[in-house]
């Protein structure tokens, strides 16, 4: 169903139509889906999930930079840890000009992976970052000859931030930084 979703944004020629898309199919998965985190009764059910505002100048299309030899680690969880390898990393040129490590997880089905840590992390975002892409998922927005498409308005938390019977691996040093990205999902309080 997350891989539906996805295909559905990547098909809109408006990056704003197709995060409010994306934005409508999360509420609803997570309001009526088998699988959701959220628990019955969470009041997150009825009124949807809290965004900070659609933000044009947080989508790049950037190239996968190489980062020398590939890194395997093994990544923090919310359990514990999760084996993954750096393929490389992108530049993202604003909030931070930052560069963020890109990895593939060596478990599931694979997939390109790259959360983000910033500095809304434990105040108005999950303490443990978002993520922006899960590709084993179908959570990605596309790309093109060693390019993906990185739009920080479609920043997630992972579902370990609703129910900690979720296995979540962490943000790792390499893809956290201080500047606070006001934009994706944020915290029921954090306004916006």
């Amino acid at each position: 169903m997350v891989g539906e979703l996805y295909a559905a944004v990547r098909a809109e020629d408006d990056p704003r139509r197709g995060h409010a898309r994306w934005r409508h199919g999360r509420d609803e998965l997570f309001r009526s889906h088998p699988q959701s985190p959220l628990r019955p009764g969470d009041p997150l059910r009825v009124t949807g999930l809290p965004y900070w505002p659609y933000d044009p100048q947080l989508r790049f299309d950037v190239p996968l930079l190489h980062a020398g030899q590939d890194l395997p680690v093994s990544v923090p969880t919310s359990e514990g840890a999760t084996p993954m390898t750096r393929l490389g990393r992108v530049h993202l040129p604003a909030p931070a000009d930052a560069v963020i490590d890109v990895w593939w997880l060596r478990q599931y089905a694979g997939g390109l992976f790259l959360p983000l840590r910033d500095g809304t992390a434990g105040e108005s975002s999950y303490g443990g970052g978002r993520y922006v892409l899960d590709t084993a998922k179908g959570a990605d927005l596309g790309g093109q000859d060693g390019r993906l498409i990185v739009d920080l308005n479609f920043l997630y938390h992972p579902s370990c931030r609703y129910n900690d019977a979720w296995l979540c691996p962490l943000a790792p040093p390499g893809n956290t930084i201080s500047t606070r990205v006001s934009a994706g999902e944020r915290l029921p309080a954090a306004g916006g």
